[in-house]
């Protein structure tokens, strides 16, 4: 560009900056707002996400059992480095491959990741991300989930004398051609369709497994059960083991195994012809109660045993009827626990509705539903690296208080608070110099987190 300076000096040819226009004053002062400020970042707090992953070591459970036969001499990336980037970056926010290509040479990103800000090497392309999504195979993903469940275990500071898995499944759509995608009536479109478990008192995830679009049988949920519980056993020998889901997971292939095993279970159950026979005296009884006494509404419980025709043997059913201005309405569930009925329904079952926020925390703020690669091993990967994100995001809002308000937010509140800080990183001859923001408005509460999270360094 030809300018002239103030000194009419001769003209020259010189650099330009760009620069933001359009900015109207403030307070009568004008605005130049020129894109010259300097090796910034704007995921100062990413770095605090590096030292959980040290103590966790995602990125080398994920990564140590893909078999490497690139030509060393061309490496620029391993496995466990552009497995780390990548869950850096989805737990920052940016859950796409592509996302990558505009944030390699984010300085915070780059130092995550173990290089240094400004001469270190820039972090790895789309193409170069996609070729390890579909390097695994079948056999090294399920090492992969089994070392997670070793990793789930490996989070207790002792031996707990019981847990509690929650089981479900979700619909993940898809809009593409890829492998085991069906058409799902109920989600109403082509879908994928997961199961999840997660431990219900901590809300630490055990597994997240792929699965084709329509609902599991018997057979898969119990053969997947088998695993996840022989594995936990395997590093607790002597733990409890209560099952808690949906009454698609009742069956009896779950049920006997569950018995075998000597875990506890307690399953919602679907209304058939002999249910409705078997509670009917149940319902006439709330509602003429509710009549009598004038009631709006009255809730009773009962318990009785049971049998259907497939099960092995009679087992404990609890029913809630509840009668209404509406009517009556009659649910059931089936479990091995002891207890009354109102307990076991109302403290027991109905606690499982935290399940479905976890599941939703895992979709909505890892994005773990973009399922989008043609290979179904490819997908299942990609599953791990957002389980990945939600353990790193999990643990970070872990670190804080217990009575502290961030012990209750979303990963979304922490992501804004914690991760998405300005910061200018500049790389010194022996150290690298990081300037926060004056005005950041949670300096406490980091500063908490940070020493925390240290504390807690092996």
């Amino acid at each position: 560009m030809i300018v002239r300076d103030q000194q009419e000096a001769p003209l020259t040819m010189t650099e330009t900056t760009p620069f933001l226009p359009g900015l109207s004053p403030v307070s009568g002062k004008t605005i130049t707002a020129t894109f010259d400020g300097g090796t910034l970042s704007s995921n100062g707090g990413v770095l605090i996400l590096r030292e959980i992953e040290k103590r966790l070591g995602l990125a080398t459970v994920l990564s140590r059992h893909i078999p490497d036969d690139r030509d060393g001499r061309r490496v620029r990336h391993s496995y466990s480095d552009m497995t780390r980037a990548r869950m850096f970056a989805i737990a920052s926010g940016h859950e796409d491959c592509d996302d990558l290509d505009v944030l390699r040479s984010d300085p915070a990103l780059k130092m995550a990741c173990g290089r240094l800000p400004v001469s270190g090497t820039d972090l790895m392309s789309q193409p170069t991300l996609s070729r390890l999504e579909n390097t695994p195979c079948w056999r090294q993903l399920a090492r992969m989930g089994i070392e997670l469940i070793d990793l789930f275990c490996a989070r207790f500071e002792r031996v707990p004398r019981s847990i509690v898995l929650d089981i479900d499944d979700t619909d993940d759509a898809v809009h593409g051609q890829q492998q085991l995608a069906l058409f799902n009536t109920h989600a109403g479109g082509y879908c994928f369709q997961p199961i999840k478990i997660f431990e219900a008192t901590t809300g630490r995830p055990v597994l997240s497994l792929l699965r084709p679009g329509k609902r599991p049988s018997g057979e898969e949920v119990e053969q997947i059960l088998r695993h996840v519980i022989g594995r936990i056993h395997r590093n607790w020998p002597a733990v409890e083991i209560m099952v808690r889901g949906d009454s698609h997971f009742a069956t009896p292939e779950v049920m006997d195994l569950l018995e075998q095993k000597r875990c506890g279970y307690i399953f919602g159950l679907s209304t058939n012809m002999r249910l409705t026979e078997i509670g009917r005296p149940w319902s006439e009884d709330v509602a003429t109660r509710r009549a009598l006494s004038k009631s709006e509404k009255m809730r009773r419980f009962f318990q009785s045993g049971y049998a259907a025709a497939s099960w092995s043997k009679p087992r404990k059913i609890v029913a809630r009827v509840e009668a209404s201005e509406q009517g009556s309405d009659i649910r059931f569930i089936v479990t091995n626990l002891p207890g009354r009925a109102k307990v076991l329904y109302e403290k027991v079952y109905c606690a499982r509705g935290r399940m479905e926020n976890l599941i939703k925390d895992m979709k909505l703020y890892t994005r773990s539903d973009r399922t989008s690669c043609h290979r179904w091993e490819a997908n299942q990967f990609r599953l791990f690296l957002h389980m990945g994100a939600y353990w790193l995001l999990h643990e970070l809002r872990g670190a804080a208080p217990k009575r502290s308000i961030w012990r209750t937010a979303t990963f979304e509140t922490i992501r804004c608070a914690f991760l998405k800080i300005a910061v200018r990183i500049e790389e010194l001859k022996t150290r690298i110099k990081m300037a926060l923001p004056s005005a950041y408005p949670h300096v406490q509460a980091l500063t908490a987190l940070a020493t925390s999270i240290a504390a807690r360094a092996p």
